[in-house]
């Protein structure tokens, strides 16, 4: 029995002695990998290009890591393979939403879905892609408590296997642009031809360079895509109502300048319309009293 034991010592050992070396190189394989990454962010100025170089050094090192280990343990896949076998099929079960979401990862990774720097809407999430993980994805998220199109600075983590189970709108892969619009009412008596013009001024004054850049990221995706011809000219239309008439204005925007575009037209509208106050008045909601029952009144006592 002694015997026994002092062979299996001795296997270990000799086992431990066998492995040293490869999981040494292993170790300084991963230190390495850390300081490449350290260097990439001190010496590359450009984000994107930082964050692709960070990416690519990790993947391939760890890589490299995994073939090391994998080739440490050739010599005994034979003898693990029943093991492996028996509890693959628990593993698989327990960990399938992690498979789920590394799935989702490799479908991210040659689905062309989303890149970081994409503004997308993921489970419900608007923000800003700023990584992709082999888990998850890290939204800088927009909106919420904050009116616009604005972070909160909240960051939010989505499980990369929601791109199987949701839709995924992406507001600047193919096509970085929106069309936006908005109403105004002009009350009845105005000059409404010269309240359409100064409403066309305006939006065309602050548009004119999304809608020239527009067209050939559009022609593009008409090439690329079934879809018809779009207008990417604002166009302003009316329509009279019970209590005014109401423009609608709309525009095509940088996904990224909705709103601040919005301030820019409404500012240029409140000074056009000031200077013609006498021809074009701005509708509001009114209340007006065309009649009253007469109202008698008795003294008493």
């Amino acid at each position: 029995m002694e015997n026994f034991d002092a062979s299996l010592d001795m296997f270990r050992l000799e086992t431990l002695i066998s492995y040293l070396p490869v999981l040494l190189l292993a170790v300084l394989l991963i230190a390495g990998i850390y300081m490449l990454r350290a260097v990439a962010v001190r010496s590359i100025a450009d984000t994107g290009m930082r964050y692709r170089a960070r990416k690519a050094i990790g993947y391939t090192g760890y890589f490299i890591v995994t073939l090391l280990l994998v080739s440490m343990l050739s010599s005994r896949v034979a003898q693990l393979s029943v093991i492996i076998g028996a509890i693959g099929a628990g593993v698989a079960f327990a960990l399938q939403e992690v498979i789920a979401s590394i799935a989702g990862w490799v479908a991210l990774s040659f689905g062309n879905f989303y890149k970081p720097g994409d503004r997308v809407q993921l489970g419900g999430i608007k923000g800003d892609v700023i990584d992709i993980g082999i888990l998850r994805t890290t939204l800088m998220e927009v909106g919420g408590w904050v009116d616009g199109d604005l972070y909160n600075g909240r960051m939010v983590r989505v499980a990369n296997s929601f791109v199987f189970k949701e839709p995924v709108y992406n507001y600047s892969g193919e096509f970085a642009f929106l069309w936006d619009e908005f109403k105004l009412p002009v009350r009845y008596g105005s000059d409404w031809k010269l309240a359409q013009q100064l409403i066309e001024g305006a939006v065309r004054e602050h548009v004119e360079d999304f809608t020239t850049r527009s067209h050939e990221e559009w022609n593009r995706i008409v090439r690329r895509f079934l879809i018809e011809q779009a207008r990417l000219e604002p166009s302003v239309t009316l329509l009279a109502n019970d209590n005014w008439i109401e423009f609608t204005a709309r525009y095509i925007v940088d996904y990224k300048s909705r709103r601040s575009t919005r301030d820019a037209i409404m500012r240029s509208l409140l000074t056009a319309f000031d200077q013609h106050k006498e021809a074009v008045q701005l509708g509001s909601m009114t209340v007006e009293l065309v009649g009253m029952p007469p109202l008698t009144i008795e003294k008493q006592g």
